[in-house]
């Protein structure tokens, strides 16, 4: 069950502006929600403006893959919210492919700039004003999948396990200024993406792309199962983490 208010009663991100980047569904989508729930005032993110966030939330089309548009949103949260004191980089993706070699330039250009970039980016326009007020809380969504390299999507966890590098150092540097900074790496979760990304590997005829079993918990994750994560993370309850990658997998990525 998903809680969204402290042991007193109190919502947990009350008076917080937050930032949740690719919020229109999936686990953006629940961690939209959750904040929203939490007291949190949000704006979220997605290519199109024909995407539907979740209501009480602030939508402006942007596209973070470029640097413009990693500019547009973070001039409106300026604009709308006056800043932001909370931000996550959730939005991120890439296709399978018969394995690395097979990965074309453009993709590899594209998956760098969706999925490490596109959070280089936002942070340093934004974190500034939270460095400024000498508080504020990151959190960047990588992947369980990261250590293990998988060749169809070696892209991907290249990319996320740059954004993991990037974030321990950038928590270092914003610790004194008050601003932690963690990652969440889920591991296999329910949502329409994960869904049509793992049909697409499946019809490569790779094994683990067809692998359908269950993580060791007995089942997939929900978006909810993550999002409960990053709220914590956001809240004053981790007040004392920062630098650290929240894994949440139910046990589907062993860590040695």
């Amino acid at each position: 069950m998903t809680t969204t208010e402290n042991g007193s009663g109190t919502r947990e991100l009350a008076g917080k502006r937050a930032l949740v980047t690719g919020g229109s569904r999936g686990i953006g989508a629940a961690i939209v929600r959750q904040f929203l729930d939490a007291g949190a005032e949000v704006l979220t993110n997605a290519r199109s403006a024909a995407s539907t966030p979740h209501d009480g939330a602030t939508f402006v089309a942007a596209d973070v893959r470029t640097r413009a548009g990693a500019e547009t949103l973070a001039a409106a949260a300026h604009e709308l919210l006056g800043g932001v004191d909370i931000l996550v980089h959730n939005v991120g993706g890439a296709g399978p492919h018969k394995g690395a070699l097979a990965i074309p330039d453009e993709e590899w250009q594209d998956t760098l700039a969706l999925n490490f970039l596109a959070p280089v980016r936002l942070d340093a326009l934004l974190a500034p004003g939270m460095r400024e007020r000498r508080t504020g809380a990151i959190v960047h969504v990588s992947s369980a999948a990261t250590p293990l390299a998988p060749p169809p999507f070696l892209h991907y966890t290249a990319a996320k396990a740059a954004l993991e590098n990037y974030s321990r150092g950038l928590a270092a540097e914003l610790a004194p200024s008050g601003i932690r900074v963690n990652t969440v790496s889920p591991g296999r979760t329910a949502t329409p993406g994960g869904e049509a990304t793992r049909e697409q590997w499946a019809l490569l005829d790779e094994g683990p792309g067809q692998d359908t079993t269950a993580p060791p918990i007995g089942r997939d994750g929900r978006p909810d199962d993550i999002a409960d994560a990053v709220l914590f993370l956001m809240s004053d309850r981790a007040g004392w983490l920062t630098g650290s990658n929240l894994v949440v997998d139910g046990g589907e990525f062993p860590r040695g």
